[in-house]
């Protein structure tokens, strides 16, 4: 359960009386696009509907009823946030915008290389391009689509290439639980050799190849690895 100081406030006015609920701001946009994803349990502080959240003031169930047709809390969540809007501090969005343009920096970072060089661009780099594109992050709108936004914003200022490469490891038997668990998501084929290694072929956007390469040798220094 989100706690109450990092919780948001959804807010709804009807009938001249305010309806709040006290919701997690990171599963905001997970809850809008489908709401039986999210358990009631982590999406609400508190799963109540308030006047006044702040001061603990409740409405009545009558109140509740005549207002939204029902009492079920995810129901009523879902009317808030069509007819009502997100209330949030100046602290709070600062923080929320800049968890998200760290995760759309992030992305771009390992997904995209510099044609020239074959390499990622560094943060620092994608940062300041996305500073002077005057792109605007939203804490609300859904990351992928964000990703898409900013990359059309950047490719007028830094060269962004989105190729995929090949790499074949060589991982010992008493290391290859771990190494498994990160290379499945990627993997096009995999098997044991004789040695009692365990091989392993991956495909992967070409920014991720020295991310992933050191978690595998973080994992194991005896592990071996070429690009095909």
């Amino acid at each position: 359960m989100v706690s109450l100081d990092d919780a948001v406030l959804a807010r709804m006015e009807k009938g001249g009386k305010r309806y709040e609920i006290l919701v997690d701001p990171d599963l905001v946009d997970s809850f809008k696009t489908d709401a039986n994803t999210v358990k009631i349990d982590e999406f609400f502080a508190m799963d109540e509907v308030f006047h006044d959240a702040r001061g603990g003031e409740r409405p009545t169930e009558e109140a509740i009823q005549n207002t939204f047709g029902t009492q079920d809390i995810l129901e009523i969540a879902k009317i808030i946030f069509e007819k009502g809007s997100i209330q949030l501090t100046t602290n709070q969005r600062k923080a929320m915008v800049e968890r998200m343009r760290q995760k759309i920096v992030h992305h771009i970072h390992s997904q995209a290389v510099d044609p020239k060089t074959k390499s990622p661009h560094p943060k620092t780099r994608i940062e300041l391009a996305l500073e002077e594109s005057r792109y605007s992050v939203d804490p609300f709108k859904n990351l992928e689509q964000q990703i898409k936004d900013a990359i059309e914003k950047l490719k007028p200022l830094i060269p962004l290439s989105f190729e995929t490469i090949k790499l074949a490891f060589k991982i010992p038997g008493s290391d290859c639980g771990s190494a498994m668990r990160i290379l499945r998501p990627f993997q096009i084929k995999d098997g044991w050799l004789e040695d009692g290694s365990w091989a392993s072929v991956v495909e992967i956007p070409a920014g991720m190849k020295g991310e992933l390469i050191g978690q595998i040798m973080k994992i194991s220094s005896q592990s071996e690895v070429k690009e095909m």
